[in-house]
């Protein structure tokens, strides 16, 4: 990754210190413990508070020998526990307008409604990037962060796309209505996409994993489209719904 990263990687040390950054649902993508620490002596202590929390927040955990912690230290006073958490300049929705209109091209923006796997996350800027969108917004709630898991698995698209957070995405929506942005969201009961107007400035609208978008959210779209598909199962992965959409919104535009 270049110098002018947009993503960099951060490191918690000390045991009160990576146990408050669980508690307060910091976005933290791993942490590593020396081995032996509150491991069969009986302790009931930071260490093992730091494993339940990381166990129910789904961060992964690994035992590593002390000699290795005291190596990537960078405050000597680890106390054995260190975490790597995700730091990120998040854009301003102002900023994504304005790259669309230094590139002389209608804004095309890819909004998402409560997606919580960071791999989703990750696969959805790295799409982003490659189909020509001008940025990604996301919610401030409820949904997947800027991890390093989301770093990776941009394949390095986090660096070129900007990524906003926003308080509340339907009033998102409707300030966007007035650029003259028209929002399309993915669900199963909408129009096949082929048989929609995907020109000009277009918010393509992408919901959570299991509960698709919001009701509230949904009422502000213009257009509902589906994907057609002729298989058993009855929906594609998030990620996947997002790149065939957005690259049917690529033709219909004729970016490439």
């Amino acid at each position: 990754m270049s110098e002018n990263n947009r993503y960099r990687e951060t490191k918690i040390e000390g045991r009160n210190a990576v146990l408050e950054a669980l508690r307060s649902r910091r976005s933290i993508d791993r942490i590593v413990i020396a081995d032996g620490d509150d491991r069969g002596d009986g302790k009931s202590g930071a260490v093992k508070q730091i494993e339940q929390l990381a166990a129910k927040s789904g961060v992964l955990v690994k035992r590593e020998r002390k000699e290795y912690l005291d190596k990537i230290s960078e405050t000597g006073k680890h106390q054995g526990v260190i975490a790597f958490a995700a730091e990120y300049t998040y854009a301003d929705v102002e900023d994504i307008l304005k790259i669309a209109d230094e590139k002389g091209e209608a804004p095309f923006i890819i909004l998402l409604d409560g997606i919580e796997d960071p791999h989703n996350l990750g696969a959805i800027i790295r799409t982003a990037n490659l189909s020509g969108a001008h940025g990604v917004i996301i919610p401030k709630n409820r949904a997947a962060g800027l991890t390093a898991t989301v770093a990776r698995t941009s394949a390095g698209a986090i660096n070129y796309t900007p990524v906003a957070l926003v308080t509340n995405m339907a009033a998102t929506i409707e300030k966007l209505k007035e650029k003259n942005i028209w929002f399309v969201c993915a669900d199963m009961g909408g129009t096949t996409m082929y048989d929609l107007n995907l020109k000009g400035g277009i918010g393509l609208v992408i919901g959570n994993e299991g509960k698709g978008v919001s009701r509230l959210v949904r009422d502000k779209c213009d257009m509902i489209a589906s994907i057609p598909m002729k298989g058993d199962i009855d929906s594609l992965n998030a990620s996947v719904a997002c790149g065939v959409l957005a690259y049917e919104i690529v033709r219909q535009r004729g970016i490439l």
